[in-house]
């Protein structure tokens, strides 16, 4: 339940738009949402064979620290901080003040003070302890299921005209156009050639995202060695059906070019599968789902910092857990209130390019760190039974591969985002030399 909570946020119903921009027939389309499913895939099996060699709170943070080295570990919880959890608060919190407007029929009216208080509400929620904020995770998942379940199967039954069903969206697809036209033409041919999957793949990865938030409390989980990854297959897996099958919808009534030219692919697919209702019944799934989005995205990576803390490479204040909820009320209120610094810094375009260029330095670094702990903790010194990943070498080969070339995509098709982030990481660095010579440098083991 945390794994399809974490991964259905506001992705699926915002960014089929760009990757229909991105790739120019609708069978290009759905393989990237297949290619982005096989790669959470690839990335759920490698983290849960790492989450139950390593339950530790921490997720990324413990596995980076203890394969490579405590700087890359710290990193990753800095960039996580300032840039990809933080960032992703900011996005869905704007996403879910607009849907709910949207619901009450408030269009027009400034989402800003809403979307501040979903973070601060959600921050709340989560400070009180890890179980309360499970059981609203459980009701708001099956909600946005439900939703989701209703949208394909009325997608599949109901008969579509494509000239009705693209009524509307006409204006909006002649604009997809001139933007895939503007992008060939100064992107060039070979770039356009070598990078167009791997730029659809990054609004298809980020709406993936979150199917690695259950490492981040595998210490919380009870038989994390059976448990563990169980949740993160299976939770991946219906994700993934979801996903595929919901794009079809939005292709099946709106067509590729429909798809590309709107920002509300979900709620333009309701009112032709289901009629006048559709755009209110998608409005208030989209608020639902963003709610439970940020919900989980709260809670995961606190534990993050509270473990770099105890490591004593962050504020010792964030180590303390209260002394009532037993949860890391510091740490959520630190991020709290940088979540809100960036929901009146940036808009959602500028917070999703770097929340996934950075996000996926580390998930590859994370994929490469099962080839350190296969030669450092063998197999035949495992206890019987311990979940391996299945077809190692090739599946975390193959979602480090993919990694990089998401990366890679990212710095040639923005740049400048790409810049930005890497400075912010770098700035990293002399903050970890900092608590370093303030406390000691930490050792890889713990």
């Amino acid at each position: 339940m945390v794994v399809v909570g974490g991964i259905i946020g506001a992705g699926i119903f915002i960014n089929p738009y760009i990757v229909a921009q991105r790739l120019d027939s609708p069978g290009w389309v759905l393989s990237a949402w297949v290619v982005g499913g096989l790669v959470a895939m690839a990335g759920a099996l490698t983290f849960a064979e790492l989450g139950v060699v390593h339950p530790k709170a921490g997720g990324h943070y413990a596995y980076l620290r203890e394969a490579f080295h405590p700087l890359l570990g710290f990193l990753y919880g800095w960039a996580l901080l300032f840039m990809i959890e933080t960032g992703a608060i900011a996005a869905v919190s704007i996403t879910f003040a607009e849907y709910t407007l949207r619901l009450l029929g408030r269009e027009g009216v400034n989402a800003l003070p809403l979307a501040v208080a979903a973070i601060v509400v959600v921050g709340g929620i989560n400070a009180l302890g890890v179980k309360p904020g499970s059981r609203v995770l459980n009701i708001l998942v099956v909600l946005k299921v439900l939703a989701l379940a209703l949208l394909i199967g009325f997608g599949m039954l109901m008969p579509v005209s494509p000239g009705e069903a693209l009524l509307g969206a006409a204006g909006a697809a002649d604009r997809s156009l001139d933007v895939a036209l503007e992008a060939s033409s100064s992107g060039g041919g070979l770039r356009l050639a070598v990078f167009a999957m791997g730029a659809a793949l990054v609004p298809v990865m980020f709406s993936f995202g979150g199917w690695q938030n259950v490492n981040y409390v595998a210490e919380e989980i009870k038989n994390p060695k059976r448990n563990l990854p169980r949740s993160l297959i299976l939770g991946t897996a219906v994700v993934v059906l979801i996903y595929v099958l919901v794009n079809w919808v939005y292709l099946r009534t709106l067509g590729h070019g429909g798809l590309a030219g709107t920002l509300t692919p979900a709620a333009d697919a309701a009112r032709v599968t289901m009629g006048p209702m559709g755009d209110r019944f998608l409005a208030l799934t989209i608020s639902v789902s963003t709610f439970g989005f940020l919900n989980l995205t709260m809670l995961a990576p606190t534990r993050v910092y509270y473990a770099m803390a105890r490591d004593g490479v962050f504020f010792s204040g964030v180590s303390r857990l209260h002394p009532r909820f037993r949860s890391p009320t510091r740490a959520i209120f630190l991020q709290t209130g940088l979540a809100l610094v960036l929901v009146f810094w940036k808009d959602y375009a500028q917070l999703v390019d770097y929340v996934v260029f950075a996000d996926w330095i580390f998930f590859g670094l994370a994929g490469a760190s099962l080839f350190v702990f296969r030669k450092r903790i063998p197999l035949a010194t495992r206890p019987e039974g311990t979940f391996k990943t299945p077809g190692y070498p090739v599946i975390p080969a193959l979602f480090t591969a993919v990694a990089i070339y998401i990366v890679v995509s990212s710095i040639v098709t923005d740049p400048g985002g790409s810049v930005l982030g890497i400075l912010l990481l770098a700035s990293g660095i002399p903050a970890f030399l900092f608590w370093t010579s303030r406390y000691g440098s930490p050792s890889a083991d713990g």
